[in-house]
């Protein structure tokens, strides 16, 4: 269980002045600026649930994150992981999380693999029996096999996020972080990730915060999302009541016939006694968008195939990134 009571994060930094004489100023007058990077933020997280925490860069997540894993200490409020704060009894909590960032690594650069895997057991003090049992599932799990015994060094983002994954798992946690697990992958990859993301939830229980900008991990793996911004907490719930309560735009995207005239974005706005909106993309097709509580996709095209002159069209229903999207400027 994880539990985020009354949070905040003030940052204080020493104000620059520009120029020499600011130089010269800075180093006599000490003036600060602060920010605040989480503003009084609450949740709990139940053990074995998928959370996304997601929010644009800036937002206040990754801040959360460290907090929530020891690296950062709140300037007010507190964090519970399995009842104890974990700014206060790092060891024991490094003990109970996992920990991924898509873009540093935990493995030993120079050494293979298997010689990384072996150095956590060490550490993490896990019985040969158990880790031998965890290592050889990770391996099939993850198609470990075939780069075991490379250098760290030689292997792909690939190859590096799978092992960085079982790394992280070998002692058993009970929370896992993730920090954009799938960035830089191929689709291939992704899904094989997310697939072992997945299952390990399923056999071990371990409960997941997931944090990324890739709205197809979230659609897939996350039964619950929190939605940051600006430090604050703009939406927090599963996916299906997200949808039904920001999930009311539709697009349509239409490429005209190449002796199409008349067609213009003005021109369709006029057919439609409520509001929509037609633009043009930057592929020179035609952006119709509206709300789904108005019209519906079908009676859109109906209309608009029966007026011009279309050689191709693609209707796309409320996705998670658009909900997302919109989220955001209803917040500003």
């Amino acid at each position: 269980m994880i539990e985020v009571i009354n949070l905040e994060k003030t940052f204080r930094t020493s104000k620059k002045f520009p120029g020499l004489k600011g130089a010269i100023k800075s180093l006599f007058t000490k003036e600060y600026t602060e920010k605040k990077a989480i503003n009084n933020i609450s949740f709990s997280i139940p053990d074995g649930q998928i959370t996304g925490y997601i929010g644009s860069n800036g937002a206040g997540k990754s801040t959360t994150i460290k907090i929530m894993t020891g690296i950062l200490t709140p300037t007010n409020g507190k964090v519970l992981v399995e009842g104890k704060e974990p700014y206060k009894c790092r060891e024991e909590n490094a003990k109970n999380i996992g920990v991924v960032f898509g873009q540093r690594t935990q493995l030993w650069w120079d050494l293979p693999l298997c010689e990384s895997f072996t150095i956590l057991q060490k550490i993490y003090e896990i019985p040969e029996i158990e880790f031998k049992e965890r290592l050889d599932y990770f391996t099939e799990l993850l198609g470990l096999d075939e780069f075991f015994m490379q250098p760290v060094r030689t292997l792909s983002l690939g190859q590096r996020m799978k092992a960085d994954l079982a790394a992280s798992l070998l002692h058993n946690p009970k929370i896992l972080f993730l920090d954009e697990p799938t960035i830089g992958l191929d689709v291939l990859v992704k899904e094989r990730v997310r697939k072992a993301i997945k299952e390990i939830n399923e056999k071990y229980g371990t409960t997941i915060i997931l944090t990324t900008h890739d709205m197809q991990d979230i659609e897939q793996l996350c039964q619950r999302i929190i939605l940051i911004d600006q430090g604050k907490i703009v939406y927090d719930g599963n996916l299906e009541n997200l949808k039904k309560q920001y999930g009311d735009e539709g697009r349509i995207v239409l490429r005209l016939d190449s002796d199409e005239k008349e067609c213009t974005p003005e021109k369709i706005q006029s057919l439609f006694k409520k509001n929509i909106v037609a633009t043009f993309n930057s592929d020179g097709a035609i952006v119709v968008t509206f709300n789904l509580k108005d019209y519906t996709a079908s009676k859109i095209l109906q209309k608009l195939l029966g007026t011009f002159k279309v050689a191709d069209f693609s209707a796309e229903g409320a996705s998670i990134e658009n909900i997302v999207k919109k989220i955001y400027r209803d917040a500003e």
